[in-house]
């Protein structure tokens, strides 16, 4: 004789899959309700970025795996894997993100620079404040053996980003440069120089090194200070360069 179904509780319905590749998770939302899904279609992407930079920035390069990444985002692991391939796709596509970064927050800078002069040294101060700000992601983007520059998103990032600095020097030396034209030998020579002087600076900025210089100073002079005194000094004396 068949036992009755009586008492039993019904079974609970299986929980349809996420986008992630893991049951669905609900969320409970400030009238304490509860929430779909924390990811719709579409958002996973730009949710993996966002949680590859936090990884970036709070466990550096060394601890930027697609693991920890899947992990800090709350997705099944195969996630990074099905959006960028690998690790080398993940890491393009976040420094891209940082070049634009990068490049607007220059932009913006010398835009609402008052005069001509704060122009001139507002570029510059950007680069080194973003470079702080996101040190982490500055360091990736200048990372060049761990990116895949073929990527176009990466490609186009990184020039414009460079084409930034080529108009900020060709500013400076009285000349315009569009990025279709080759450079002449003494602008490349220009961006080479800014480049290093401001790339050299900021590396031994983020490694502590200025704090060696400027324990020399007067007290209460910051590395700003500093910088817009090399800065001053190298527009007060500007190189000669060849004719033609």
């Amino acid at each position: 004789m068949r036992k009755t179904d009586r008492g039993r509780r019904p079974r609970a319905a299986a929980k349809a899959p996420s986008l992630s590749g893991r049951p669905g998770r609900a969320r409970r939302d400030a009238g304490g309700g509860k929430t779909d899904a924390p990811y719709h279609h579409g958002a996973l992407r730009e949710a993996l970025l966002q949680a590859a930079e936090r990884v970036l920035e709070r466990d550096g390069l060394a601890g930027l795996t697609l693991r920890a990444v899947a992990r800090e985002a709350g997705v099944s692991h195969a996630a990074p894997t099905h959006h960028f391939g690998d690790l080398t796709g993940l890491l393009s596509e976040l420094a891209a993100i940082g070049f634009r970064q990068f490049n607007a927050a220059m932009a913006a800078a010398s835009n609402t620079a008052a005069s001509p002069l704060e122009g001139l040294l507002a570029r510059p101060k950007a680069y080194v404040a973003y470079a702080q700000a996101h040190p982490g992601m500055y360091g990736l983007m200048f990372r060049s053996e761990r990116l895949d520059y073929s990527r176009p998103t990466l490609h186009e990032a990184a020039e414009t980003c460079f084409a930034g600095l080529a108009n900020a020097v060709g500013a400076m030396r009285g000349q315009e440069h569009t990025g279709a034209e080759a450079l002449s030998l003494d602008h490349a020579a220009a961006i080479a120089r800014a480049w290093s002087l401001l790339h050299g600076f900021t590396t031994l900025l983020l490694d502590g090194r200025i704090k060696d210089i400027l324990n020399r100073l007067p007290e209460g002079t910051t590395a700003e200070v500093l910088l817009e005194g090399m800065l001053k000094t190298t527009l007060a004396r500007p190189p000669a360069y060849p004719s033609g």
